[in-house]
């Protein structure tokens, strides 16, 4: 049990670090989890019971930020909560072994995402600049990818953040904090919601989620000194390699 605590501290600290400077914390904790014997289902219920307080605390720092788009946040909120909802209650219902099976294959697309984001939020950038849609249409078609968007996140929170910038550079956004902002707060909104419904059905490993936010609190903290010693593209490189290495792990075992 001891091991296993350090383990979760550990993965929790290191996640947080990521998540501060690079992204791609989740593929540390989610793993780390089930190594630790908590079932697929629960462990990713879990990860995102643990990864909830730091999109709180950074949507908190953009505040400011998002003073200029208060009316947009509204349905943002609104979208955010049924979509998560709906993307949790997916999660479950899904029996563990199906979702076990599925596991590779969503970190094949968090992968994808965190290594070709950028290039994929600017193409998004350059065809939404392009094409204008009717405004009629463009709405309805903008609300159903948030709310897409929003059912990923709730089933499967690893990558969350990447598609939302996607979605915000699709919608016309260009001011980089704003949009950072707003995604902090999609990504809180969805795992919000979730957590309440993970909370109702008893679908969280209080124990070990503690243990792996407490960790990624830590790493949070540390993760100013780090930056001053590592720089942002090293950290990049590490998770992609971390990432496509776990990938391929559960690829084979599955």
């Amino acid at each position: 049990m001891t091991l296993e605590v350090i383990l979760l501290l550990l993965a929790g600290f290191f996640g947080g670090v990521l998540n501060s400077l690079a992204g791609g914390g989740s593929f540390i904790t989610f793993p780390a989890l089930i190594f630790v014997g908590v079932p697929p289902v629960m462990a990713n219920a879990t990860n995102t019971f643990a990864s909830f307080v730091g999109y709180l605390s950074g949507a908190f720092a953009f505040r400011h930020e998002l003073k200029a788009h208060k009316k947009e946040l509204v349905v943002i909120l609104l979208t955010s909560f049924l979509g998560g909802g709906l993307g949790a209650w997916l999660l479950l219902l899904a029996p563990e072994a199906l979702f076990q099976q599925a596991i590779p294959w969503l970190l094949l697309f968090a992968t994808v995402l965190f290594i070709w984001g950028a290039k994929i939020n600017q193409l998004v950038s350059q065809l939404s600049g392009k094409h204008k849609y009717a405004s009629q249409l463009g709405a309805v078609l903008l609300f159903l990818v948030l709310l897409s968007i929003c059912i990923y996140g709730g089933f499967f929170n690893a990558g969350l953040g990447i598609i939302a910038l996607s979605y915000l550079a699709l919608a016309g956004h260009s001011n980089i904090n704003a949009m950072n902002g707003i995604k902090l707060v999609i990504s809180s909104s969805v795992s919000l919601i979730a957590i309440v419904l993970f909370v109702y059905h008893d679908a969280i490993a209080w124990f070990e989620g503690s243990a792996v936010l407490i960790g990624t609190l830590f790493g949070r903290y540390m993760s100013a000194h780090i930056s001053k010693r590592i720089s942002q593209q090293h950290m990049r490189a590490f998770v992609i390699v971390m990432s496509c290495a776990i990938t391929f792990y559960f690829f084979i075992t599955t």
